[in-house]
């Protein structure tokens, strides 16, 4: 069963490709508010930084993210070596060994463990996560322009690695109240009508991310997420910063769902926080800490929650999800 998801990605790359939307195929999709870690929690998933950060909306184009597993006996593995040898004897107009000269001790690094490749560049492979983040970012400037607008045209991007879970996510732009700079003043209804495109679609799986410093009731992708599956039969509720949340108090009726009624599950996150990134503490190190904060704080639930987990069940759901699917899909 785990073949599905690569034949729903490739049936992806055709739609994309030629423009078309004839058929909503099983994804999962990702919304949250903009301080809610939905960035953290998808990085943490790849393993690696290379998502656009900063204030005000990032995510400006849906992120169509395909995660495949893999390993360095793959076909995948031979193929992008060859391709990636082409571009290092400089038949390719991009240079990574010019790259790797300049970062080799910076924090992007050359790595053919794990790569990156967008739909729009063809074949060539990103090897640098910091090259990936660029190239996000030229994307949607090119389509959204350089102020803070969106735009529904979504950037494809698959990353292959030996340390990730088949998965399809799709990342979406946080959800905002107030228009900032040139942003139209529209741009609270432009977002939310873009979320509810992509969550209307009874194929998908919702992945609603929530800050736990935040009251769960009045969550913005819940409340989105109900709007469209009241039953909460397809939502699954990530609730994010478990460690900030207020001394003496904890996460432990929310964790075991008895405040948000979801079918899928509730699984807790701790994320990095914003002064990890600038310090550049490692995603590896920061599931370290995540596993004992949850060890400690949680002994009875641990092993339900955290990123890991998180993995798992998403990529167990969405096989199962794609399997139920199918005869509608033919």
């Amino acid at each position: 069963m785990e073949a599905l998801i690569p034949v729903i990605n490739k049936l992806q790359d055709v739609f994309n490709t030629v423009g078309a939307d004839a058929i909503q195929l099983p994804q999962i999709i990702v919304l949250g508010t903009q301080s809610s870690g939905k960035s953290s929690v998808i990085e943490s998933l790849v393993g690696r930084s290379f998502l656009p950060r900063g204030p005000g909306i990032v995510t400006r184009r849906p992120l169509i993210l395909q995660l495949v597993y893999s390993p360095k006996d793959s076909k995948e593995h031979r193929s992008a070596e060859e391709v990636y040898k082409r571009q290092e004897d400089g038949n390719d107009s991009w240079n990574p060994l010019a790259q790797l000269t300049q970062n080799i001790f910076s924090k992007g690094t050359v790595n053919l463990d794990e790569w990156g490749k967008f739909l729009h560049t063809k074949d060539k492979i990103y090897s640098d996560f910091d090259e990936i983040r660029k190239e996000i970012e030229r994307e949607t400037d090119r389509m959204a322009g350089s102020n803070k607008g969106i735009c529904p045209e979504a950037i494809n991007l698959k990353i292959y690695s030996t340390r990730v879970v088949n998965l399809t996510l799709v990342d979406l732009p946080g959800i905002t109240k107030v228009p900032i700079g040139d942003q139209p003043e529209d741009i609270e209804n432009q977002i939310r009508n873009l979320i509810v495109k992509y969550i209307a679609n009874p194929n998908s799986i919702i992945l609603a991310v929530t800050a736990a410093n935040t009251d769960m009731a009045t969550s913005e992708a819940i409340k989105l997420a109900k709007d469209v599956d009241p039953d909460g039969r397809r939502t699954l509720a990530v609730v994010t910063k478990l460690d900030l949340m207020d001394a003496g108090t904890d996460a432990i009726d929310i964790l075991c769902g008895r405040v948000i009624p979801v079918k899928l599950g509730i699984i807790g996150v701790v994320n990095r926080s914003q002064q990890d990134i600038i310090d550049r503490k490692s995603i590896t190190d920061s599931l370290k800490d995540e596993a004992t904060y949850l060890q400690r704080k949680y002994p009875t639930i641990a092993s339900r929650n955290g990123t890991p987990y998180l993995a798992k069940t998403l990529n167990r759901l969405l096989m199962h999800h794609i399997r139920d699917c199918l005869p509608e899909l033919k």
